[in-house]
């Protein structure tokens, strides 16, 4: 499915949750949603359906990338359908750039589904969450789903630093902030070079060691979603605005953090004037491969 991004998009997202599926089901159990809305102070509506998140955004001139969590074996939670946020996507593709999710601890399964989701359902990329999901992403049992993806020739997001799914509650529900170390990736990135790696989140406590890796590896980025830009660790935003200029990609965390809130703190950082676009937008498309509308990024469909 080809992806017709116009001039006129003003920002790329490319970090958006998909947290209700119009069918009453939700990404999360009641207790989990509960604690990231108190952790992120989110008065507005936590489940906007994708129809509503691509009026929206297209309200804004913006494109964002979509996904779920599949987390259903770490949180006994069934996850939303990838194949069906993928299928309904398309029907925006003006807006709309649908990354799959997979469990990785699913195995061979994992692997099949990621297949099926990029040639059968034209997903653009995969989201990952190792805390939410149970899992350390430099294990080598999780190496042929890596490997999968790499052929694909799609990215890969992963959830780096801290959550706030299971803040505040005892032991956290469970959930691993250990298992959210970017320097975990470090391996995944050496031993697949072909595939792009996208650290999301500024990753704090680890914000140095993303930094280290998108500066060391050329097929790993940084996206700023899931802090206000008024609360990024300095050493990022000088590596921002400088050497890694051309590393790092605006997203928000929506619905958990809206990108009005998100670009208007952005607007306080004292950022050089051709370092903004390429933030906001440029660096996207040439990571995601939006700019190629012909298929060849959807694993040779």
């Amino acid at each position: 499915m080809p992806w017709v991004l116009t001039d006129s998009l003003t920002a790329v997202d490319v970090h958006v949750h998909i947290e209700a599926d119009g069918h009453g089901h939700y990404s999360l159990d009641d207790e989990l949603m509960a604690a990231s809305a108190r952790y992120f102070r989110a008065d507005h509506d936590r489940t906007p359906t994708l129809p509503q998140i691509a009026e929206m955004y297209r309200s804004l001139s913006m494109a964002a990338v979509v996904f779920t969590v599949d987390a259903g074996t770490a949180t006994g939670h069934p996850a939303l359908s990838s194949e069906e946020i993928a299928d309904s996507a398309a029907a925006y593709p003006d807006v709309l750039i649908p990354f799959g999710s997979v469990d990785p601890l699913r195995g061979p399964a994992a692997v099949s589904q990621a297949r099926s989701l990029v040639r059968d359902h034209g997903a653009r990329g995969f989201k990952f969450h190792p805390s939410l999901q149970g899992f350390s992403p430099d294990d080598q049992a999780y190496y042929p789903l890596w490997a999968e993806i790499e052929t694909l020739g799609v990215p890969a997001l992963f959830h780096t630093g801290q959550t706030g799914i299971g803040a505040g509650l005892p032991g956290g529900r469970g959930i691993k902030l250990r298992l959210s170390d970017p320097m975990l990736l470090d391996d995944v990135a050496a031993d697949f070079p072909s595939l792009t790696v996208i650290l999301a989140h500024p990753s704090v406590p680890w914000a140095d060691a993303s930094i280290s890796m998108a500066t060391h590896k050329s097929n790993v980025y940084i996206d700023l979603s899931g802090w206000s830009p008024k609360y990024f660790p300095p050493a990022l935003v000088r590596a921002a605005n400088s050497y890694l200029q051309d590393k790092v990609l605006f997203g928000t965390d929506y619905p958990l953090l809206t990108p009005e809130r998100w670009l208007r703190d952005f607007d306080t950082l004292d950022m050089k004037p051709d370092v903004r676009p390429k933030i906001l937008k440029d660096n996207a498309i040439r990571v995601l491969g939006l700019g190629d509308n012909s298929g060849e990024n959807s694993g040779g469909k």
